[in-house]
C-alpha cells in the first residue's frame, strides 16, 4: 500500500470511528408462517407471463393431448422416472432413470423436458424444483431447450417467505422464473445462457 492511499484510509477510519453511522434498522414483518391454502392462481399465472412464458390453463385429463401439441406429434421428450404416466400417454418418451441415466447428448436431443414441480410463486411467477419424484435431476431441466413444467393450483403460495416455509432447505432447490436468460452492459438481452430458451407452464386445477 503506498503512502498516499494509506493517509486517505486512516483519514476514513478515523471519521467513522469519531461519528459511527447509526444502525439501519430492516423491517422483518413479512409472513414467515407456511401458507394454509393455496396461493393466488391468477396472480401466479400473470406474473409468469411477464417473463416471457407461456401459461396455458389446462384440465387434468387435457394434459398428455396439451404437452403433444406443444411439441409437435411424434417428438421424443424427456421425462423423470416418477413423472405419472398420464401425463405423457400417446408421447414418446425418454425416461431418466436412476438405475438408468440419460446421457447429455439423449438430453440435448429431444424435443422438450416435461416436470412437475414442488411448488410456484404467485408474487415472483417462479417455480421450484425440489428433485422430487416428478421432476428429477437438476440436469433434466438445465439441457433441454424447452420445458414443459405442470403446476397445479394448490402447489402455489402467495410469497416468498411462504414458499422458504414450506420448502426443505436439505433439498436441491432450483428456482426458476421465466425461460433462461441474461443482458450484457447494453442490455441486450440473450436467451438460453443457463438453460431452457422456452417455457411453457401448464395451470392444472384439481
Amino acid at each position: 500500500m503506498n503512502g498516499t492511499r494509506r493517509i486517505v484510509l486512516d483519514r476514513i477510519r478515523g471519521a467513522l470511528a469519531a461519528a459511527p453511522p447509526e444502525p439501519v434498522q430492516v423491517p422483518r414483518d413479512y409472513e414467515h408462517a407456511a401458507s394454509h391454502g393455496p396461493g393466488d392462481a391468477e396472480r401466479f399465472a400473470m406474473t409468469v407471463a411477464e417473463y416471457q412464458a407461456q401459461v396455458l390453463a389446462v384440465e387434468v385429463a387435457a394434459i398428455a393431448a396439451t404437452i403433444a401439441d406443444l411439441t409437435g406429434r411424434g417428438a421424443r421428450v424427456a421425462i423423470p422416472s416418477g413423472l405419472p404416466t398420464e401425463w405423457v400417454d400417446g408421447i414418446d418418451t425418454a425416461v431418466d432413470d436412476p438405475e438408468n441415466r440419460l446421457a447429455v447428448t439423449e438430453l440435448d436431443t429431444v424435443a422438450a423436458v416435461v416436470t412437475g414441480c414442488a411448488l410456484g410463486i404467485a408474487a415472483t411467477g417462479t417455480i421450484v424444483l425440489d428433485a422430487g419424484p416428478t421432476q428429477g435431476r437438476r440436469v433434466l431441466t438445465l439441457v433441454p431447450d424447452h420445458h414443459i413444467c405442470v403446476v397445479f393450483t394448490d402447489q402455489i403460495v402467495d410469497t416468498v417467505p411462504q414458499a422458504f416455509a414450506a420448502l426443505d432447505p436439505g433439498r436441491p432447490l432450483t428456482f426458476i422464473s421465466g425461460p433462461s436468460a441474461t443482458s450484457d452492459i447494453e442490455l441486450n438481452r440473450v436467451e438460453g445462457v443457463h438453460g431452457p430458451r422456452r417455457l411453457d407452464v401448464l395451470l392444472v386445477s384439481r
